[in-house]
């Protein structure tokens, strides 16, 4: 009897390995499409993977980052489960509706979530995406499992100089690493300090600059058009049906200059980085209170002109992924250190590629600061559908005549305005131009308008 008990034991022991095996065998697999973002967008470019084949994610898991012609955007998971297969490359392109990943989850599936055989890139019916995130932070992050936040070009960077970014601190958003990062970590590494052992500190020296050299093209190189040029050129060529009015100055600053050095200390207690451009903006909303023409958008048939009761005002960025013109909502009712704040959280979105839609609407006039690369006057293009736009050439120490004939050193800007010429006028234009001189050469009139 007890031999024949413990012979079924046995038996029942082998059916629940053999159940549990067949079981985990059999699980099903689903897609996890990209689900429509909006706005029109049909595909989209993969700009990183945060995981990897065979990696456990659960539900709101970042799973990428893409990036369409309008913004960047993280795409969260909304199963749990194991990543079985990505359908896509870094830099290659998604179309809304395909399968971004496999994931092998438990529980029942419906049938159109399940990958069809015959697909090579997944189904053409799109999922709901999950509207919220939730911050991977993984205990031992490595270089190459995928799960450090850096984009390709940080990687690129670590790998050439053998530098294990799991090893260095992230100081992006959510500890993603930068690409100063990785420098600062190449200046100096701290040793390891074992008892017993002699305290060694190992140094790497970061490599030394040698002089920039241009090879020829040896053939033709085809450049697809992708993100926030794709959009560009859209925008420029509405641009084209612009008639567009020019009109340029040049402003007296010593003032703004002088007030700026007083302030910049002020400032950086504050954690406030002080350029000129904050000025510049709060100056020209100050001034869109008197032409309020000029902050304004035309429809989409012409019929009407709408001026806008919020200053959003554009300003147009040069960007690893080409032009941008996001835009600082509200300004009329933004101190000038909360208008640089913002300044410097889009210009930083701006070299991650991370601007979102939020940024890059709604806005409704737009400042090019030229200055900063170079140069002093330009022939700036509108930004449809507004109506007008102004672009700031450097600062430059200039002889000019002062009140009493005598040549004086003055820091000089140029400025060139331009306006669609079917509903603005040269000359609103013109006293615009000069309210906006008059704040910036006067920036204490700006302080009596500030409420």
């Amino acid at each position: 009897m007890a031999a024949r008990l413990l012979g079924t034991s046995s038996r029942i022991a082998k059916f629940n390995r053999h159940f549990h095996t067949a079981k985990a065998a059999f699980l099903p697999v689903v897609q996890f499409k990209l689900s429509d973002i909006g706005e029109g967008i049909a595909e989209v470019q993969v700009k990183e993977w945060y995981v990897k084949e065979g990696d456990t994610i659960s539900q709101f898991d970042k799973v990428c980052e893409v990036q369409s012609d309008k913004a960047a955007v993280t795409i969260s998971s909304r199963y749990d489960g194991i990543v079985r297969k990505l359908y896509h490359d870094v830099d290659g392109m998604a179309r809304v509706g395909q399968a971004l990943i496999d994931v092998e989850v438990e529980g029942n599936v419906e049938e159109d979530e399940k990958p069809k055989k015959e697909e090579k890139k997944g189904a053409v019916t799109s999922t709901p995406q999950a509207s919220k995130e939730s911050a991977t932070s993984p205990s031992e992050p490595s270089a190459s499992d995928g799960k450090v936040l850096a984009t390709p070009a940080v990687r690129r960077l670590a790998m050439e100089n053998k530098v294990k970014l799991s090893s260095v601190r992230g100081s992006g958003k959510e500890g993603r690493v930068l690409k100063e990062d990785v420098l600062k970590f190449l200046g100096q590494v701290p040793a390891d300090h074992s008892s017993g052992s002699t305290n060694i500190r190992t140094t790497h020296q970061a490599p030394l600059p040698t002089a920039k050299s241009y090879e020829p093209l040896k053939e033709d190189v085809a450049i697809p058009i992708r993100g926030y040029t794709r959009a560009m050129i859209k925008t420029m060529t509405e641009a084209l049906k612009i008639p567009h009015f020019g009109y340029n100055d040049e402003i007296n600053v010593d003032a703004l200059v002088k007030l700026r050095g007083e302030l910049k200390d002020f400032a950086k207690e504050r954690h406030v980085k002080l350029s000129y451009m904050p000025f510049f903006i709060k100056a020209a909303s100050l001034a869109l209170h008197e032409f309020p023409g000029l902050n304004a958008t035309a429809d989409e048939k012409f019929e009407n002109i709408i001026h806008k009761a919020s200053h959003n005002i554009c300003l147009a960025m040069d960007t690893p992924g080409g032009l941008v013109v996001p835009n600082i909502k509200n300004c009329e009712q933004r101190s000038i250190f909360e208008i640089a704040q913002e300044i410097t959280r889009l210009m930083e979105a701006g070299k991650r590629q991370q601007l979102g839609r939020e940024d890059l609407s709604g806005g409704t006039f737009t400042l090019s600061n030229i200055g900063a690369i170079g140069g002093t006057y330009a022939s700036p293009v509108i930004f449809p559908p507004q109506v007008a736009i102004g672009a700031i050439g450097a600062i430059e120490r200039l002889p000019r005549f002062d009140k009493h004939d005598n040549v004086i050193a003055a820091n000089v800007i140029k400025v060139s305005w331009c306006a669609d010429h079917r509903v603005v006028d040269g000359a609103t234009m013109a006293r615009f131009g000069n309210r906006w001189k008059f704040y910036l050469e006067h920036p204490s009139a700006m302080l009596a308008q500030l409420k």
